[in-house]
């Protein structure tokens, strides 16, 4: 690692973030699909829908975060193929800098924007009614869970901007990462799907992630749930890195 690595990564970061404020629709188009997913979900099917709950948005607000950060990560694919398409990489690489910073630069402004975007959505949440008898420790188990699942989910985003060969194929391989918790228990308990999709729903990674945070903000126990949870996190973290660094070092 380049002895100057965190000060390199920290004019990396600048550079990202800086193209995010002057360009702050992304974070509100990141927002309003799925604050628009929640205020239909709640005010539309929300009395049809058997949650176990009283209040629905308190069941509902879990998968609506992980919804959000599937969609935020999609744009650091998308800044990531245009550098490698103008040639910016390049030239970073050109000069005396750590090649690594450039990377970091991008993941760490991924972490940043969802952070906001996850801020909002739950703001958004308690003017709809949500409340939580959570505690601080609660609150920051959640974030760091968020955390992990948007660290692991923006290293999987740069394997698609490096891999890509056009901007539509930098972003479409988000899609599959919004839809996957609708096959979970974001919306609906698992109990009554069929079969088939109960058992995909009941083990596939979203499913955990949703239920530790669910049972963290009612202050319930979490049970097998959070060590799942962190396993799946840390699994697609660590994969994704090394295949996203694999994929960087190609291209360099």
């Amino acid at each position: 690692m380049n002895e100057h690595f965190f000060s390199d990564m920290s004019v990396m970061f600048g550079r990202s973030m800086r193209h995010i404020l002057r360009s702050l629709d992304t974070i509100f188009t990141v927002c309003i699909t799925p604050i628009a997913m929640m205020l239909l979900f709640v005010y539309v099917f929300g009395g049809a829908i058997q949650s176990g709950t009283e209040n629905y948005v308190n069941y509902l607000l879990p998968g609506i975060l992980l919804i959000a950060i599937a969609s935020g990560i999609s744009y650091t694919a998308y800044r990531l193929f245009l550098d490698k398409q103008r040639g910016i990489i390049e030239r970073f690489h050109s000069m005396p800098i750590s090649r690594s910073a450039v990377l970091w630069g991008h993941v760490l402004t991924s972490v940043v924007s969802n952070a906001i975007s996850v801020f909002v959505i739950i703001l958004v949440a308690f003017m709809m009614g949500f409340r939580s008898s959570a505690g601080i420790l609660s609150w920051l188990a959640v974030a760091g869970i968020l955390l992990l699942f948007t660290l692991a989910l923006t290293w999987v985003a740069a394997i698609a901007g490096l891999s890509a060969t056009s901007v539509e194929g930098a972003s479409v391989f988000s899609y599959p990462l919004i839809f996957l918790p609708f096959i979970s228990s974001a919306f609906v308990p698992t109990e009554t799907m069929p079969s088939v999709v109960r058992a995909f729903a009941e083990n596939q990674p979203v499913t955990s992630i949703v239920e530790t945070i669910r049972a963290l903000l009612s202050s319930q126990p979490t049970g097998n749930d959070i060590w799942v949870a962190l396993a799946w996190c840390f699994g697609i973290f660590i994969v994704a890195y090394l295949l996203a660094v694999r994929a960087y070092k190609r291209k360099s």
